[in-house]
């Protein structure tokens, strides 16, 4: 009898023990599942981004050569101007009244005509966007193309990509010059310093800002200001185009800045001296 008892709770203890690791396996077998179906969607989504990355990339490239062309084209017709067309009597009127408030240490370094434009071009949009915070707006003209750098201390809280209510009137004003002409294409680059954000942050990295950064801006001007998003490009360029030492505070506040680049044609940026 007793025999009979002990070969029967064997034979329990084996089957509870054979159903337990039959469970398991069975749950293994669903989580390995899980897990490849997993992976597989994420390299889905990896290759889906890729490919949205290498368009941006594309646009980016193509923006840039675009620059190039459009500076050597409009430096070459400036260059055959010279006190002619296509610079008419009241553009060269409206440049002089602006080149009469020009700091005299800039003015000296105006040596044609193409440089006495671009500064009083300079001017003029400075003196229309900045609304009181020129130490946070740097504006650079290089041959027609404007170049509008913006700090972010006017722009952003430190490592968010929120865009300040203080850049309110600065974006709309930017917004309306590029909406005056629809064939125009604007780049907007996220510039940050060398500093690694914090561990609890959750932006990932310097590019994870940058390219956050630039994207606020765009959809900005796109839902709020009605810029067609046609005209708008978003690059982020993390820390590796610096404009000052990242070793002193002084220098990585120059650092953290966002750039927008407008490509206006000739007659547009004429206009611009009289945009005040």
């Amino acid at each position: 009898m007793k025999k009979v008892i002990l070969l029967t709770s064997l034979t329990i203890s084996v089957l509870a023990t054979s159903c337990v690791s039959k469970k398991k396996y069975t749950a293994l077998e669903s989580e390995l599942d899980n897990t490849k179906s997993e992976l597989m969607k994420t390299r889905v989504e990896k290759d889906e981004y890729q490919t949205k990355y290498e368009k941006v990339q594309e646009r980016v490239s193509n923006y840039y050569a675009k620059i190039n062309s459009l500076q050597k084209e409009n430096n070459r017709k400036l260059e055959m101007a010279g006190d002619l067309a296509p610079v008419s009597k009241d553009s060269k009127e409206a440049m002089r009244e602006t080149l009469k408030n020009v700091d005299p240490e800039k003015l000296a370094g105006a040596k044609t005509l193409s440089d006495s434009l671009n500064l009083a071009v300079s001017h003029n949009l400075k003196e229309s966007l900045s609304d009181g915070n020129d130490e946070d707006i740097d504006i650079d003209v290089d041959q027609t193309v404007v170049q509008i750098t913006i700090s972010d201390k006017l722009l952003f809280k430190s490592g968010s990509y929120w865009v300040s209510s203080k850049a309110n009137k600065l974006l709309e004003r930017i917004a309306e010059v590029v909406k005056s002409e629809p064939a125009m294409e604007v780049l907007v680059e996220g510039h940050t310093d060398a500093q690694t954000l914090k561990k609890e942050s959750y932006i990932q990295d310097n590019w994870d800002l940058s390219v956050r950064r630039a994207t606020s801006i765009v959809r900005l001007m796109q839902d709020k200001y009605g810029v067609d998003g046609k005209q708008l490009i978003a690059a982020g360029r993390s820390s590796f185009k610096p404009v000052a030492d990242n070793d002193s505070a002084d220098g990585r506040a120059k650092n953290r800045r966002t750039r927008i680049i407008i490509l206006p044609n000739l007659d547009k940026f004429l206009a611009m001296l009289e945009s005040k």
